[in-house]
């Protein structure tokens, strides 16, 4: 693990029953990414240029519900010279709730995949 982040279930995550939606596991694992972008100085763009998910396997293991103060990891499972992927976990303690695994690629203004920089390798070797 490269960092985690930890988030409060709120109403607006939720189903009228509690439950986390769907979806919004994506936008925590997105707002822990942003976090481990912020907390190093720097952001998710570089210049034009910016980093998008190309790829995701996601799996849903137990559902977060209203209240819950949850965890978010970032990890590193592999980098290459133009694209990286990361496993992400969402917890409630020692409880998996989610998983997912994301390939992500850094684009130029005109969506074409450009080579990782050395200051982009840092960010995930941190």
């Amino acid at each position: 693990m490269i960092s985690s982040s930890q988030f409060r279930i709120y109403y607006e995550d939720t189903d009228v029953g509690g439950i986390v939606y769907h979806a919004n596991y994506l936008k925590f694992c997105e707002r822990a990414r942003s976090d481990h972008f912020f907390n190093q100085g720097t952001s998710s763009q570089r210049g034009e240029n910016h980093f998008v998910i190309t790829a995701m396997d996601a799996k849903f293991k137990a559902p977060a519900k209203l209240g819950d103060l949850i965890t978010v990891t970032v990890a590193v499972k592999s980098i290459s010279k133009a694209s990286f992927v990361l496993h992400q976990e969402v917890l409630r303690g020692d409880t998996l709730l989610f998983e997912m695994n994301g390939t992500f690629v850094l684009t130029n203004t005109q969506g074409k995949v450009i080579r990782l920089g050395e200051e982009d390798l840092k960010v995930f070797k941190a």
